[in-house]
C-alpha cells in the first residue's frame, strides 16, 4: 500500500475495461466507493479486472479504516528505527525468535541469486504461538514480535501495533470485497480462515539503502511473487517518495508502480492464484529496485501479509470453490498465465499454507532454521550454514 506523504489530495479513480488482456498502468481504486449500495456497484467491476488481469492494484481513500494521523505518526518512526545503534537492533535480532520475527542486517537474502540490498524488522499482529512439543512445526511459525527497547524509541511500539491492527481489519474487509468480485457471496473466502484468535498477519518495516558504484547489489528485492492471499502484500504502504517497485505484465514487461499520496499497494498471493481454479486470480511477478546512486535518502516501505490459515491446504477438495460460469470466462479471455522471471510457491499444490510459510522462511533465514528448526535446516542446508538465505 502506499500512503507516501503528509498531505492526502483526492484521488481519481483509474478505470481499466475488463476485457483488457494485459496491462502498461497498475488501475487506482477508490475504497469509499464500496461502502455504499449506490456506488459498490462501480467498484466491484474494477476490483474484478484488477483480480483476473493485472494481480496489483493501487487502493486509495481507506481513511474509514486506515487512520492516517496514524500512517503519518509510523513513517515518523522509520527513520528513528534504523538509526537505532547496530548492538541495539542486534539485540532484537531474527534469530533469537522461532517465528521468524525480527531484526535482519543489510544484504542478509538472496533473490535469485543475488542480493537483496535491504535492512528490515519483521512484525507482526499479536498472537500466541498455539504450538506445543509434538504439534507440526507449521504451528510455531506464528508467535510474538520483538521490539526494541521502549526507552531508545518511545511510542513506536503501540504505533506499530495500531497500525498493524488496522490494516488487518482493512485486510479483512477486502477480502470480503474480493469474494463478491468473483461472483460468491461476501463470506466465500471465509473457508481459508480460521478464528480470530488462532490468525496472525505480518508486516515488515523495510529501509533500502541508497546503493554506490562500490555496493554489493541495487537489488532492492528480486523478481517473486507473494505466497499470501494478499501482499506485498495485502498491503505495502510506500513510505517515502522513492520509485521502486515494478510489476510483470503478460507479455515480460516491467511496469513501474511509484508512490501514490494517499494509496496503498495491493497485490494477490500464490494461495489465492492456486485456491482459484489453478488462475482465475492472478499473482504476478514483482520486484523492487534500490534508490538511484546519487539519492539523498534510503527508500522505506512498510508492507503487510494478510495469511491464510496455517492448516488449510488450498489443492484439497474440501475447499474447492465453485465459480459463476461468468467469471470462468474472464479467465479464459484472459489466457493462460505466462512464464515469469519469479517462480516459486508451488508447494501450495502439496502443503498446508503453514508448512509452505515455514519452508520459505526456512530458506530466507537459515541462521533461524539452524537455530529453531534443525531438521529441516539439515533438509535445505546439508553442507551448513549459507552466507545468505534465499527463498527463491
Amino acid at each position: 500500500m502506499t500512503i507516501a506523504f503528509v498531505n492526502f489530495p483526492v484521488i481519481i479513480l483509474s478505470i481499466m475495461s475488463e476485457s483488457s488482456k494485459n496491462f502498461s498502468s497498475i488501475p487506482i481504486l477508490d475504497y469509499s466507493l464500496s461502502l455504499s449500495s449506490s456506488t459498490k456497484p462501480t467498484f466491484i467491476p474494477n476490483l474484478r479486472n484488477a483480480l483476473i488481469n493485472i494481480g496489483f492494484l493501487y487502493l486509495s481513500n481507506t481513511d474509514a479504516v486506515v487512520d492516517p494521523a496514524l500512517v503519518e505518526s509510523l513513517k515518523s518512526y522509520i527513520p528513528k528505527l534504523f538509526a537505532l545503534a547496530q548492538d541495539e537492533k542486534d539485540k532484537i535480532r531474527m534469530a533469537n525468535s522461532p517465528h521468524f520475527l525480527g531484526y535482519s542486517r543489510l544484504g542478509a537474502e538472496l533473490t535469485k541469486g543475488k542480493t537483496d540490498y535491504r535492512e528490515q524488522f519483521d512484525i507482526a499482529t499479536e498472537h500466541v504461538s498455539r504450538w506445543r512439543p509434538g504439534d507440526p512445526d507449521f504451528w510455531n511459525v506464528w508467535g510474538p514480535s520483538q521490539y526494541p527497547d521502549e526507552s531508545l524509541i518511545p511510542g513506536f511500539q503501540q504505533t506499530m501495533k495500531n497500525y498493524l491492527t488496522q490494516v488487518a481489519a482493512l485486510g479483512t474487509t477486502f477480502i470480503t470485497l474480493i469474494a463478491e468480485a468473483l461472483g460468491l457471496p461476501s463470506d466465500g473466502l471465509s473457508r481459508f480462515y480460521d478464528t480470530p484468535d488462532r490468525m496472525q498477519h505480518r508486516g515488515k518495516v523495510v529501509q533500502y539503502p541508497v546503493p554506490s558504484e562500490r555496493s554489493i547489489s541495487n537489488q532492492g528485492v528480486g523478481p517473486h511473487y507473494d505466497h499470501q492471499v494478499l501482499h506485498e502484500p495485502l498491503q505495502l504502504l510506500q513510505a517515502s517518495p522513492h520509485p521502486g517497485i515494478q510489476v510483470q505484465n503478460l507479455t515480460g514487461d516491467w511496469i513501474d508502480a511509484p508512490p501514490i499520496p494517499g494509496t496503498f499497494v495491493i497485490n494477490f498471493g500464490r494461495a489465492l492464484e492456486f485456491a482459484t481454479n489453478l488462475g482465475i486470480v492472478r499473482a504476478t511477478s514483482h520486484r523492487v529496485l534500490s534508490p538511484p546512486v546519487g539519492s539523498s535518502s534510503p527508500r522505506y516501505s512498510v508492507p503487510f501479509f494478510h495469511n491464510i490459515a496455517l492448516d488449510v491446504r488450498v489443492r484439497d477438495p474440501k475447499y474447492e470453490i465453485e465459480f459463476p460460469p461468468e467469471i470462468l470466462e474472464l479467465r479464459d479471455e484472459r489466457g493462460s498465465l505466462s512464464q515469469t522471471d519469479s517462480v516459486n510457491y508451488s508447494e501450495f499444490e502439496t502443503q498446508p499454507s503453514g508448512m509452505v510459510q515455514l519452508m520459505g522462511r526456512v530458506k530466507s533465514h537459515p541462521d533461524v532454521a539452524q537455530r529453531h528448526y534443525p531438521a529441516l535446516f539439515q533438509r535445505f542446508f546439508p553442507d551448513g550454514l549459507p552466507a545468505a538465505g534465499s527463498a527463491y
